[in-house]
């Protein structure tokens, strides 16, 4: 897929997945291969405090593996204080989230950028409001989805139903990704096997335990309140490298 004036937008089977994991090591993977990357995160609840004003910790993550300089307003246009999901967080923000500012931040980024890389929230159909979901902001982006599958139990009902919305949705699959999380899962194999068989597609990637960054120690910080591996200050992992050489070569 040549990556021209447009990018991927992340989605996974739950919150705690490894999007996050994902979209930093696919981005250091896409800025290795030349591209200028933009990141965002359109919506993110859950607010550090940093000396440059209000964080959230993925989105920050997400700009400090891109090499295109950007505004935090565009990277993370809807910043919730909360740790909830986006349509409570809002709620208790007495803010109603629309796509109206994600669009318009998104125009800028491609418009400084080979492609932009948008991390979702939580699953495909994570409610923002009291009527849309994340899917209704990432059919207004209209970007090819990539899918993020960890592999737990209950993860096979997850992805097809997942992969069946983004199907419903219209939008390009651009690929999914295999996470084996932190606990080897019982039949792993085979079970990437049978969502290859469903998805008529093998993996961009199969994420190794601890996120397959290398063999240097403390490559990864976990997380437990999130139970994802977070990686900072590493290259992209191998796997990272040749998901994204399937990802933009023509």
């Amino acid at each position: 897929m040549t990556p021209g004036k447009q990018g991927f937008f992340i989605t996974g089977t739950d919150t705690g997945v490894g999007k996050t994991l994902v979209a930093v090591a696919l981005t250091r993977a896409l800025v290795a291969r030349g591209l200028r990357t933009a990141v965002m995160k359109p919506v993110a609840a859950g607010a550090m405090e940093t000396p440059e004003g209000p964080r959230n910790d993925d989105a920050h993550e997400l700009l400090g593996a891109s090499n295109v300089k950007a505004v935090y307003e565009d990277v993370n246009p809807w910043l919730l204080t909360t740790a909830a999901s986006p349509h409570l967080a809002a709620r208790h923000d007495g803010v109603q989230i629309g796509a109206e500012k994600v669009l318009a931040a998104q125009r800028r980024l491609m418009a400084i950028s080979d492609l932009v890389l948008v991390e979702g929230a939580g699953g495909w159909l994570a409610p923002v409001s009291s009527v849309a979901t994340m899917a209704d902001i990432a059919e207004k982006m209209a970007l090819p989805v990539i899918l993020v599958v960890g592999l737990r139990l209950g993860c096979l009902n997850h992805a097809l139903l997942t992969r069946e919305a983004i199907r419903s949705s219209g939008l390009p699959f651009a690929g999914w990704v295999a996470n084996r999380m932190h606990v080897e899962m019982p039949l792993a194999d085979a079970n990437i096997e049978t969502l290859a068989s469903r998805f008529g597609v093998a993996p961009l990637a199969i994420v190794p335990p601890g996120g397959g960054a290398g063999e240097e120690k403390g490559t990864f910080l976990f997380s437990a309140a999130e139970n994802r591996n977070v990686p900072f200050s590493s290259p992209a992992p191998p796997w990272a490298l040749e998901a994204a050489k399937k990802l933009v070569s023509p």
